[in-house]
């Protein structure tokens, strides 16, 4: 066992960095959730991982994501990704694709087998995409919502999708997954918090984006450091609460 996961040792036990060890995960989506999802997930020594995002970094990501300072703007999320998992552990089998994915090549990629999936995408299309065929393959799914408008870190709660409440963003891909015949089975990191909505603008300046909303420092990286949680929990055999 490596010195660098002696403590996360202490804590999970030999069989259960065994068993992240042995784990392939895919996060798809690198922004201001998926980053700290990604690096969380790689530091607590999981073997393997697929990171997936086709953005690069811009100006307007420097207040809450990870990988945007102002040396790295404009370059890929998925390559500056890529360079902090590999100095983080340099054993990782690791594979990073540089796209915006759907549809088929979507497909292509879950085909490739996962223990886990983290959906850190903040598009409604894909991120319905990936959820539905991740459950076709009965892989398990960790998905955030919407962490914009926020401030309470505090209020931030895990729940299967059906339990969700009071989030917008839960509520749409409920009623989109329904269509599909989909209404439980997979876990939501959410925050019932409400939103201000004279905090929610409409744009037509960033892609794949209708709407930009004010964000603060700290809740995107919350909320991706709670898909983190749930996916190295489940993968090493640690039972999470389900009391509220």
């Amino acid at each position: 066992m490596e010195d660098w996961l002696s403590r996360t040792e202490m804590l999970l036990g030999a069989e259960g960095l065994k068993k992240l060890k042995a784990s392939k995960v895919l996060v798809v989506g690198l922004g201001g959730v998926g980053a700290y999802a990604a690096e969380m997930i790689c530091r607590a020594g999981v073997g393997s991982m697929t990171i997936v995002d086709g953005d690069k970094v811009h100006p307007s990501n420097r207040n809450r994501q990870l990988l945007a300072l102002e040396s790295t703007k404009g370059r890929s999320k998925s390559g500056l990704m890529s360079e902090r998992l590999m100095d983080i552990n340099p054993a990782l089998n690791l594979v990073a694709i540089n796209e915006y994915i759907k549809d088929e090549r979507m497909i292509e990629i879950l085909d490739a087998g996962f223990d886990y999936v983290v959906d850190a995408i903040d598009t409604l299309s894909p991120k319905i995409f990936l959820i539905y065929h991740s459950l076709q393959r009965k892989y398990p799914v960790v998905s955030s919502m919407g962490s914009g408008g926020k401030f309470d870190p505090l209020k931030i709660s895990i729940a299967d999708i059906s339990e969700t409440t009071d989030c917008t963003l839960a509520r749409i891909l409920r009623k989109r997954l329904h269509r599909l015949g989909v209404r439980e089975g997979f876990t939501a990191v959410f925050s019932p918090e409400a939103i201000d909505k004279k905090k929610i603008i409409s744009t037509n300046g960033e892609q794949n984006k209708a709407s930009v909303v004010g964000t603060i420092s700290y809740m995107p990286a919350a909320f991706g450091i709670a898909c983190a949680s749930v996916a190295i929990r489940d993968l090493a055999g640690i039972q999470r609460c389900t009391e509220p």
